[in-house]
């Protein structure tokens, strides 16, 4: 029986587990060779499991703290079969993301004191910005919201063409100028055209790149400052869209964004296509900023809230 609320729709549930399900493999094939032979957990077992975690993408740090949780249970028990593994894991994993109170989101939603709500997108190019971009566009509008989306990543032709895709198939207004044009005035008249139409949510696209962060900080430092001539507070949030397919790349990604500006909620992406699924347990417990959206798939409907209590019961559920 599940530890755990069913708090997902069953279509949701469903294509969370089929997400997840080349990390579960490579994983529990893992975990299975790390107990072979062996009828308790000892520290053979426990070094064997920090090697598999380890090479899952959990990260070290994160690891350890897991590590540290089990050898107290097991202190205490005294005795632990190596059938309990699996269900002392998954709980110590849950309890560990359980001591942060982010993750426990179900819906797609915005405050409601803030109208328009601005979400600024940054991250490097390829790791699925524009897509993440047109999936919250559609969830939010399916929320029944106005959305405006921003092209101000005006550094490749591309990035403008791939938002207006998007723009076309949710169909909701898009702000551009010209490849080349500076980011700033392009943030201006989205917010401007947003206010003009009463628009709930908009979201603005940044350019992805990461090779000067002094650059990069003055020219996102710009872009918030222009825009909230336009409102006060803006932006609301600062979205990192990481790819978890590049498994500790994405920790590293992570780090380089955060010391460049502020970011204050992450994506996680393509989590479908690789076994390094793990990566989003590493990164909800070592920065201290949320994960608020994993994807899980090509399809519009493969955005969804990061909910930690639904991702441990999918990623411990074979």
């Amino acid at each position: 029986m599940s530890l755990f609320k069913n708090i997902f729709s069953s279509q949701k549930k469903e294509s969370l587990d089929k997400g997840l399900e080349k990390t579960k493999t490579t994983f529990f094939s893992k975990l299975s060779k790390a107990v072979a032979g062996k009828s308790k957990v000892d520290d053979e077992v426990l070094d064997n499991l920090e090697e598999v975690l380890v090479t899952s993408d959990v990260g070290v740090d994160t690891t350890l703290k897991i590590i540290d949780r089990i050898e107290a249970r097991v202190a205490k028990d005294k005795y632990m079969g190596t059938e309990e593994l699996n269900k002392i894991l998954r709980e110590e994993i849950a309890g560990l993301l359980s001591e942060t109170n982010v993750g426990e989101d179900t819906e797609f939603s915005i405050p409601k004191d803030k109208k328009p709500y601005v979400i600024m997108v940054v991250g490097v190019n390829g790791v699925g910005k524009t897509t993440t971009i047109g999936k919250l566009a559609y969830q939010f509008k399916k929320q029944g919201l106005k959305v405006v989306l921003g092209a101000a990543d005006t550094f490749r032709a591309a990035a403008i063409d791939q938002l207006q895709v998007w723009a076309d198939r949710v169909d909701v207004p898009i702000i551009k100028q010209k490849m080349g044009s500076d980011p700033a005035s392009v943030a201006f008249d989205t917010l401007s055209s947003a206010v003009t139409q009463d628009a709930d949510v908009v979201i603005i696209d940044t350019a992805g790149r990461l090779h000067n962060k002094v650059n990069l900080m003055n020219e996102l430092t710009k872009v918030k400052r222009v825009m909230q001539k336009v409102v006060a507070d803006t932006p609301h949030d600062v979205l990192l869209v990481l790819d978890g397919s590049t498994g500790q790349n994405a920790f590293e990604q992570a780090k380089q964004f955060t010391k460049a500006t502020e970011v204050t909620s992450l994506a996680v992406t393509k989590l479908d296509g690789t076994a390094k699924g793990g990566v989003v347990i590493g990164i909800s417990d070592q920065f201290q900023i949320p994960v608020k959206y994993i994807g899980v798939g090509e399809g519009i409907e493969d955005l969804q809230i990061f909910n930690k209590y639904e991702f441990v019961d999918s990623f411990f559920t074979m």
